[in-house]
């Protein structure tokens, strides 16, 4: 039997990145403010991997981030709060559950399909099940929804927000549904911040495998440079198409967890003390400025729009100078870290 659920205050703020979002957005409910950027930086959420023995429709994966839902899994672990994760097999057995958890007064996270989510824009909508949003109510047959790409909080419907929360395909992801149990009120976030710090800068700096890492945008560069030659044009540039969408449209990509990353890099000054992290967020900023600009060339190219100059060896020169600035970078900020 549903519970009589009643509507949750919960403050709603818009974020860059959906995972990050919901955390800041949960934190904050159990009376641990704590930013988007600080969420990403103690989860050690930023990463590069080009890895072309991993395909998705027929094309190499690139990710600029760690694995879906190992920011929350660090930072909760990092700052000592306690979460209850749960799947189902039966939509009813888990929206049974979800009107459980609401009546007792508690904000409830969850995976869902992006296609299935009738609020977003039909443009932003596509199969990609890994999701982040946090229902904090229900009134009649629809569910308050704080999803964190809208401006504001929305509402779904029962049946559609079933669809959304056991849509087929990888990962399966079952109805997971996932709280806070225990958010302890002295948590140390200066302790966790450092360990978020040195994670990301070792794991950029350091990772041996060359598809990993900063080296591994010189990897991809190494790729991109023989795209046209070796697909043809007109699979180069689905290619190249799908290769900035990965950077600038899915989970925030590429600039856009750069900025991220810069302003829990400001945060982290002021928080461990360590003035040099001002101008460290800085560069990584300029370094996000150059990402940008690449997808903007790139996005030219792909629709035939593209100066005479802009060509894949052009691109691919872009990007292995934005691999160098990185390696750099994370080296000086992986012995900085280390110091703290």
């Amino acid at each position: 039997m549903s519970q009589p659920v009643r509507v949750i205050p919960f403050d709603h703020q818009q974020s860059a990145h959906c995972e990050t979002g919901v955390i800041s957005n949960l934190m904050r409910f159990h009376g641990l403010p704590v930013s988007e950027p600080m969420a990403f930086g103690i989860g050690s959420g930023l990463f590069f991997s080009h890895m072309p023995f991993l395909k998705m429709n027929g094309i190499p994966v690139t990710s600029y981030r760690i694995l879906p839902g190992w920011i929350f899994s660090r930072f909760t672990k990092r700052l000592g709060i306690s979460i209850r994760r749960v799947t189902f097999r039966d939509p009813r057995e888990a929206m049974d559950e979800l009107d459980r958890v609401l009546a007792q007064g508690l904000p409830v996270g969850m995976l869902t399909s992006v296609f299935y989510l009738p609020y977003l824009p039909k443009a932003f909508r596509f199969h990609f099940n890994g999701h982040n949003i946090v229902v904090f109510g229900k009134e009649g047959d629809e569910y308050l929804v704080s999803d964190p790409v809208m401006d504001g909080p929305t509402r779904i419907h029962r049946s559609a927000l079933i669809r959304a929360r056991f849509a087929k395909g990888m990962p399966n992801i079952k109805g997971r549904m996932y709280y806070p149990t225990r958010v302890p009120t002295d948590a140390d976030l200066r302790t966790a911040a450092l360990k978020g710090l040195r994670r990301t800068a070792r794991d950029m700096s350091t990772t041996p495998l060359p598809m990993f890492g900063s080296k591994g945008i010189g990897y991809l560069a190494g790729k991109l440079r023989h795209y046209e030659r070796r697909l043809g044009e007109k699979d180069a540039r689905l290619a190249l198409g799908n290769l900035i969408r990965m950077q600038e449209e899915i989970g925030t990509g590429g600039a856009g967890f750069r900025f991220i990353f810069a302003a829990f890099l400001m945060e982290a000054a002021k928080l461990l003390n360590a003035p040099p992290l001002k101008e460290m967020a800085l560069e990584m900023s300029r370094i996000g400025d150059q990402w940008r600009d690449l997808a903007y060339q790139a996005g030219r190219l792909c629709k035939g729009r593209a100066e005479a100059h802009i060509t894949y060896d052009h691109l691919a020169d872009k990007l292995a100078d934005i691999g160098r600035q990185e390696t750099a970078f994370f080296k000086q900020l992986h012995q900085f870290a280390k110091q703290l």
